[in-house]
C-alpha cells in the first residue's frame, strides 16, 4: 500500500540500514516464475522488445544469454549496451550500465539524452530502471523496494529534453503518469502475491542535481512537498521516455535514511555496503521479471509520443 507519512514516531529510532534482514530471493523466483506461468510464458520465438538501464551496484548482466556488446550512435553520443536472450521465451533484452564501466560517470553528468534515444534506436519499447534511494518516509526502511508513480524534479544543469531549439519544434509532453503503471502493476502484483516485504507501490521519487547529498533542510522541504524516495538519475529519464513514446518504471532499492532522519552522518559507503548485499536480489528479479512473453503494450498511457522527432 502507497503510503505518505509526514512523521511518524522519532526519527532518531528508526532502524539502521545494517538492521535490515536479507530479502528472501527464493520467495522472488517462485512469485516471478508463477507470474509467467500464469501469463502464458513458454511460447518460443516471441521477442521482447524491453531494456534495462541499470544504476549504483547492478553492473552486469548475468542472466543474459548470448551476450553481446553493441555500439549505438545517436545525435548525442556514442552508447554502449549488452544485447542478449533470457528465458524459454527468447525474450530480447538490452542492458545498459547508466554509469558507465566502474561507475565512472556522475548523476549530473550521463548523458540521459544518448541513452534514452540509443535505446529507442535499438529498437526498446519498455524500460525497467534501477535506482538507489535515500528514503524519507518512516515506512520505508533501508532495504525496502519501491515502485514510484511520481517524481519531484530539483535537478539543475543537465538537458532534461529532446524538444530544445535545435529540433525547431515546441512541445509539451503530458507527465500526468509519468511511469508506467502497467510495468508497475505487473511486479506488484507478483510481489503481493508471495507476500514480500517490504515492498511499495506508488510514491513520490525526488531527484536531486548530486553529486553530493542532500542537507537535512533540503530534506525536510522534500517531505513537506509530499517526497517518499530521494535520489539522482531518475530525471531526466522518465521524461526522455516519455517524449520518445517509451514505457519506464523505476525499481528502486531504499539504501539509507536521507540526512537528517538519523544520527548518523550519511556516507556512500553505507550505500555501496547495502547495494552490494541485495545486488543479488534485485538481479534475480530483473532476470526473472525480463522473461515474461506477454510484454506488449496493452491500454498502456506512456505512447504514442507527442510528436515525431
Amino acid at each position: 500500500m502507497r503510503q505518505r507519512l509526514m512523521t511518524v514516531g522519532n526519527p532518531q529510532t528508526y532502524p539502521k540500514a545494517g538492521d535490515i534482514s536479507a530479502l528472501n530471493g527464493g520467495v522472488l523466483r517462485h512469485i516471478l516464475i508463477k507470474w509467467m506461468e500464469q501469463s502464458g510464458n513458454g511460447k518460443e520465438g516471441r521477442w521482447v522488445t524491453l531494456a534495462v538501464v541499470a544504476g549504483t551496484g547492478v553492473y552486469e548482466a548475468p542472466w543474459l544469454r548470448d551476450a553481446a556488446v553493441q555500439t549505438v550512435k545517436t545525435p548525442y553520443g556514442m552508447v554502449e549496451c549488452m544485447a542478449g536472450s533470457l528465458g524459454p521465451a527468447k525474450s530480447r533484452t538490452w542492458f545498459l550500465n547508466r554509469h558507465g564501466p566502474g561507475h565512472r560517470i556522475p548523476p549530473h553528468q550521463v548523458n540521459y539524452r544518448a541513452n534514452i534515444w540509443a535505446l529507442r534506436e535499438i529498437g526498446a519499447e519498455r524500460i525497467i530502471a534501477t535506482a538507489a534511494v535515500g528514503s524519507l518516509n518512516p515506512s520505508l526502511a533501508p532495504g525496502s523496494i519501491v515502485l514510484p508513480d511520481q517524481f519531484l524534479d530539483f535537478t539543475k544543469s543537465r538537458p532534461g529534453t529532446f524538444f530544445d531549439a535545435d529540433s525547431q519544434t515546441v512541445v509539451h509532453t503530458d507527465m500526468t503518469h509519468p511511469f508506467c503503471r502497467q510495468l508497475a502493476a505487473r511486479l506488484a502484483a507478483a510481489a503481493s502475491e508471495a507476500g514480500l516485504e517490504p515492498v511499495s507501490t506508488g510514491g513520490t521519487y525526488v531527484c536531486t542535481e548530486g553529486p553530493r547529498f542532500e542537507t537535512p533542510a533540503e530534506i525536510r522541504a522534500y517531505r513537506l512537498l509530499g517526497g517518499d524516495v530521494v535520489g539522482m538519475t531518475v530525471v531526466p529519464e522518465v521524461v526522455l521516455a516519455r517524449e520518445l513514446g517509451l514505457c519506464y518504471q523505476t525499481l528502486a532499492l531504499v539504501t539509507n535514511w536521507a540526512a537528517g532522519l538519523t544520527a548518523e552522518p550519511m556516507t556512500q559507503a553505507e550505500v555501496l555496503g547495502l547495494v552490494k548485499a541485495k545486488r543479488g536480489v534485485l538481479t534475480e528479479i530483473l532476470g526473472l521479471a525480463l522473461t515474461h512473453p506477454d510484454l506488449e503494450r496493452k491500454q498502456c498511457e506512456c505512447g504514442p509520443p507527442p510528436a515525431a522527432i
